[in-house]
């Protein structure tokens, strides 16, 4: 394609990398991208995906701007509580960048949904913040054969990784990780154990960073991997995952072959 000359000096700075380029900043402008939350995660992913001009950003959440949720959910303003945050969303990536495209889905990410929205997009993105929402996520995109990039926090912890399960090879999905949700009253969230709201932001550029790096096809993917990070102690460390032969969703023997297991559930945190 070619650009304009608005857009040349507005992506000066990915043109320039060898990684990206033209063609690269081209594809970005080309792709979907599906954010699962508006919230802590959602917002700083948001942002990033938008600045760097991905074209189709898609939204799922079906809540409201919160007074409670300005301590980490830096896409939302005051003067937007009570306001959908699909809306708010939408106004804070259009002042960012006018040419991205952003769709405000406003319902909850749910069994009845998620087949239609995770088939409409090139990736999806997970910033939900419960096991319910990140293992429907995870079903949805094995069976449509899309890359899941997952995100999770919690008080000063962070978690990321890339899912590509319907890749040949040692590919693990998300089940592989973590074979079934905890119990109920094992399940902990921002809402009842605290976040700090920086956390949220420095794993939503991270991710951010991976979504790019998988629609560009660059760099290492983190399919198979697990980044791991302590805010208190600053440390990062990455733990080898593998696929399990017994997985019930992506193993030999596969027992998951459609969304009707799940309830309907989402919480963007």
């Amino acid at each position: 394609m070619e650009f304009t000359d608005a857009q040349v000096h507005r992506y000066a700075r990915h043109i320039l990398l060898p990684e990206v380029g033209g063609e690269g900043q081209a594809r970005l402008l080309a792709s979907r991208v599906l954010v699962i939350g508006a919230g802590g995660l959602g917002s700083p992913l948001l942002l990033y995906l938008a600045a760097a001009g991905v074209g189709t950003i898609g939204v799922v959440d079906d809540d409201d701007v919160d007074l409670s949720n300005l301590q980490r959910q830096v896409v939302h303003t005051t003067d937007r509580i009570g306001t959908a945050k699909v809306e708010s969303a939408r106004l804070a990536l259009a002042g960012i960048n006018p040419e991205v495209r952003l769709v405000p889905h406003r319902a909850r990410f749910a069994a009845g949904n998620a087949a239609g929205l995770v088939s409409a997009y090139d990736l999806v993105a997970d910033g939900s913040d419960n096991f319910a929402t990140r293992f429907l996520a995870a079903d949805a995109c094995f069976l449509a054969g899309k890359p899941l990039v997952s995100a999770a926090v919690l008080r000063f912890d962070g978690q990321l990784s890339t899912f590509k399960p319907y890749l040949a090879g040692d590919h693990p999905c998300y089940r592989c990780l973590f074979r079934e949700p905890p119990p109920p009253d094992y399940m902990q969230s921002c809402a009842n154990a605290g976040v700090l709201g920086a956390m949220t932001g420095a794993m939503g550029a991270l991710q951010a960073g991976e979504v790019i790096k998988e629609l560009l096809g660059i760099g290492e993917s983190l399919s198979g991997w697990l980044l791991i990070f302590d805010a208190l102690a600053t440390s990062f460390r990455k733990v080898r995952l593998h696929r399990d032969p017994s997985c019930r969703l992506c193993g030999r023997e596969r027992r998951i072959t459609d969304l009707s297991h799940h309830r309907a559930t989402a919480d963007a945190g």
